[in-house]
């Protein structure tokens, strides 16, 4: 037996929660943990053992794509069988490792980043999200919810909790595609600005601003947040966008919404949170999200505290992120025919992975999300209960 197949067979008998087979690149099959096995892991060519040794989450990730693996049964399943295994040695090693992500995001770089993953093409992104084109996590107010009607729910979540009158005036850092920016005028009458550095959700946000006639209440720019000098809002809001920022630029966002909020002024902070500070996923980072870091709940309120901001509401929405992500994945495979018109096989394998991995992250706990309310003075003039949030 080769060294590398010795490796292989003594981490798979630890490895997943549930019974599996492996089968190795000479054929031979191996069953794990029991008779019914829930899945089959197939390696088409061996991997060297050092890959995996120096990072798992990226040899995985890299094989999975390379076709050098491939997985019969569900993906989310394998993924969740490995962060339920908790005496697994990648628990302990690197998939969430705690690295400290000190890539510069400058403007100049973030611009870059978004681009990487934004600018894929609207057509793509309409290919598998709703109908409201929006690329969060929704919210499922039942089991019956469509996932447009979820995403639609969230905006509405959001937009209650921001106690919105007419006459405010609205910031919507990284504002996506417009869905949040559009109903809150529609609906409450304010004056909404939204921002974006992807070109392709510039172009569409305008295009639909112009098709709803909210052209006198609504506008786009294609600017970076730390670009925007002399104005302020009554309400900030920012949905998963802070996760772009990196480690190193969390103050200087939250001292940037500091500035932007007028006195009494109100902010929603919606993102992925993580349970210790310093972690990030090397194959995330390097295929899906470069510069990207996920906070430590602990971290943002640290931040939120060194700006003298008043925390008033914190939310965990991680299983509706989880549902929102099947939802996603099971879109992506139905488009697939379409989808094969215009990217190849690595990609559509990457993207897989992607949603299939988040969506077992959050079932699993292994990452959550949150959406934090904090003011910039006391602000004594908001409800006393929540009971305003669920109107």
């Amino acid at each position: 037996m080769g060294v590398d197949k010795f490796f292989y067979k003594s981490m798979f008998r630890s490895l997943f929660s549930d019974p599996c087979q492996v089968q190795f690149w000479d054929g031979e099959v191996a069953r794990y943990g029991g008779e019914k096995s829930k899945f089959k892991i197939v390696f088409n060519e061996s991997i060297p053992k050092i890959d995996f040794i120096k990072d798992p989450s990226l040899a995985f990730g890299e094989g999975y794509m390379a076709k050098k693996i491939d997985i019969e049964g569900n993906l989310q399943e394998v993924v969740q069988s490995l962060y339920n295994n908790t005496k697994s040695f990648l628990h302990h090693h690197d998939m969430y490792a705690k690295v400290i992500n000190m890539i510069s995001n400058n403007i100049k770089r973030s611009k870059d980043n978004v681009h990487y993953h934004y600018d894929i093409g609207n057509d793509f992104y309409k290919l598998w999200l709703d109908e409201t084109m929006t690329y969060s996590c929704a919210y499922f107010k039942s089991p019956d919810d469509t996932l447009t009607q979820a995403q639609k729910n969230k905006v509405d979540h959001i937009l209650n909790k921001l106690a919105l009158k007419e006459g405010h005036t609205l910031l919507d850092i990284g504002c996506g595609w417009g869905e949040l920016i559009i109903t809150a005028a529609k609906k409450f009458k304010v004056k909404s600005t939204g921002i974006t550095l992807s070109l392709e959700q510039f172009n569409k946000v305008k295009e639909r601003i112009k098709i709803e006639g909210v052209n006198d209440l609504v506008e786009v720019r294609l600017v970076d947040y730390r670009e925007l000098k002399d104005i302020k809002f009554d309400r900030v809001v920012s949905v998963g966008m802070v996760e772009h920022v990196g480690k190193e630029y969390l103050s200087e966002y939250f001292s940037t919404v500091n500035k932007l909020l007028k006195e009494d002024g109100l902010s929603l902070l919606h993102c992925i949170t993580s349970v210790q500070e310093g972690t990030t996923n090397s194959w995330i980072s390097k295929y899906i999200f470069p510069g990207g870091y996920i906070p430590a709940v602990k971290e943002l309120l640290c931040h939120m505290s060194e700006e003298k901001l008043h925390l008033i509401d914190a939310e965990s929405l991680r299983r509706h992120y989880g549902r929102t992500l099947e939802c996603w994945a099971r879109n992506f495979e139905d488009s697939l025919s379409e989808i094969k018109k215009t990217k190849d096989e690595t990609f559509i394998r990457m993207w897989r992975l992607y949603l299939n991995s988040c969506a077992a992250s959050f079932n699993c706990g292994n990452i959550d999300i949150h959406q934090f309310l904090f003011t910039k003075d006391v602000c004594n003039n908001l409800p006393w209960t929540r009971e305003y949030m669920y109107k």
